[in-house]
């Protein structure tokens, strides 16, 4: 089989999807691998890397696609790529389909099998999600942190205190891996931090774990009287595939003091506060009732080389699995492949996504 890496065409995306490593694995098992230049040049892996592991390096975004059996990708495609995806080809990458009704669309046109790596589910976890979401959740505390400084619009207030001077309050929505990750860091400033979660059993193992936290049951009133008194919340609910819920409206950011911070880790799946929209890392926060929003829809591409690691350990046993085997023989071998098809053959195969756009549900039909 011919994998394709193409270079990340995202607005300020470094991250690759293979790395130099997983190439030279790919070859040794007699595959082809065919890198974009420069792909990997954002996380610190230069062209010569991937010539060395076998690897041939192109220069045509185009071709790259055109040779590719599989397509291995980090972020969704971009319009400008629609027109390069056909049918008969694998594309394994983030979708976050139901953030994206054009997206959806034109999957569904190409024709394209689209696995994407945020639906595939093992014990019920997320296995391809969950390094980004910590990545995501230990930086949304440090992004956080840093516009609250007044020079940014903030508030001034440092989140770890210091002698004399009480700590700020952190409140995170949703105990996942997004969630657990961005607790911890806070914690480890010295932030008071409350959980907000809805699992019981999630919330005694957030209890165990996280000693000075404290968590408190989801709902709207508890975060009404929280809201107040909080300078940084963190929105870091998820729903395998589905939108993101809105659980915070205007009227309730117009309870929390100007100068505070929204970072939304959900943004991705649409966010979780109706006043989110995209931003990116040149341009990453807007001001919606004195409410400094950080709503980067791309946030570990910050830290391109950690992510692209901490991604690729998890992601390329299964570029392996279809590389060696096809596509039936894959979740023939691995059945949780099949909660990762998105879209196949002209056809919407992911039930939260058709749910999210009204759209026709067909089950994945695989030979």
């Amino acid at each position: 089989m011919t994998i394709a890496v193409p270079k990340e065409i995202k607005s300020q995306e470094y991250r690759v999807a293979l790395p130099p490593s997983g190439a030279y694995q790919l070859v040794k098992r007699g595959h082809k691998v065919v890198v974009e230049t420069n792909a990997g040049a954002g996380a610190g892996f230069p062209d010569a890397d991937y010539i060395a592991a076998g690897a041939e390096v192109v220069a045509d975004h185009k071709t790259v696609f055109e040779r590719g059996d599989l397509v291995v990708k980090v972020k969704e495609p971009q319009p400008e790529e629609f027109a390069l995806l056909r049918p008969g080809q694998i594309l394994f990458t983030y979708l976050h389909l139901a953030a994206s009704r054009p997206l959806t669309e034109a999957l569904l046109k190409s024709g394209v099998t689209g696995i994407a790596y945020e639906t595939i589910e093992v014990n019920r976890r997320l296995p391809l999600l969950e390094p980004m979401s910590e990545i995501a959740g230990r930086m949304s505390i440090l992004v956080g942190g840093y516009f609250l400084a007044k020079h940014f619009g903030g508030s001034g207030t440092l989140l770890g205190g210091v002698p004399g001077v009480l700590p700020g309050k952190v409140v995170v929505l949703g105990g996942g891996a997004a969630g657990v990750n961005a607790a911890r860091m806070a914690q480890g400033l010295g932030a008071d931090v409350t959980i907000l979660e809805v699992d019981l059993e999630r919330m005694r193992f957030l209890d165990i774990t996280l000693h000075t936290a404290h968590t408190l049951y989801s709902n709207e009133s508890h975060l009404l009287e929280l809201l107040p008194t909080v300078d940084l919340l963190i929105g870091a609910v998820l729903v395998p595939g589905a939108k993101a819920p809105k659980l915070i409206n205007r009227e309730m950011l117009r309870r929390m003091r100007p100068g505070s911070v929204l970072v939304d880790i959900a943004v991705d799946q649409g966010g979780c506060a109706e006043t989110t929209r995209p931003t990116t890392h040149h341009d990453p926060v807007f001001v919606e009732e004195g409410v400094t929003h950080y709503c980067v829809a791309n946030m570990p591409a910050a830290y391109s080389r950690t992510a692209t690691q901490a991604l690729t350990n998890v992601t390329y046993r299964y570029i392996e699995l279809l590389a060696d085997n096809g596509l039936a023989e894959a979740c023939a071998r691995q059945p949780a492949l099949v909660g990762g098809i998105n879209v196949m053959g002209g056809k919407l195969t992911c039930k939260a996504v058709a749910e999210a756009h009204g759209m026709p549900f067909v089950p994945a039909a695989l030979p």
